[in-house]
């Protein structure tokens, strides 16, 4: 019974650390419009666009060479 206490707790643990991993980007494209993201947009897909979720939780998806920027948020 300790062990599934145990093992519990420890599943809690790594999932609140996992929550916390998340790190706010911004997407800055060639014209100057930015988008502030919650987590690192996925790289370049085959198709040649970086997809990602803004702040609002709108999907966004963008061609990659009209993309100048993608840094952390500091």
């Amino acid at each position: 019974m300790k062990f599934e206490t145990l093992g519990l707790a420890l599943a809690a643990t790594a999932l609140l650390a996992l929550a916390g991993c998340a790190s706010p980007t911004v997407v800055t494209l060639q014209n100057g419009t930015q988008y502030l993201t919650k987590d690192v947009p996925k790289t370049r897909t085959a198709d040649g666009f970086y997809e990602f979720v803004d702040i609002s939780g709108k999907k966004i998806r963008i061609k990659a060479d009209d993309v100048a920027t993608v840094r952390q948020e500091q």
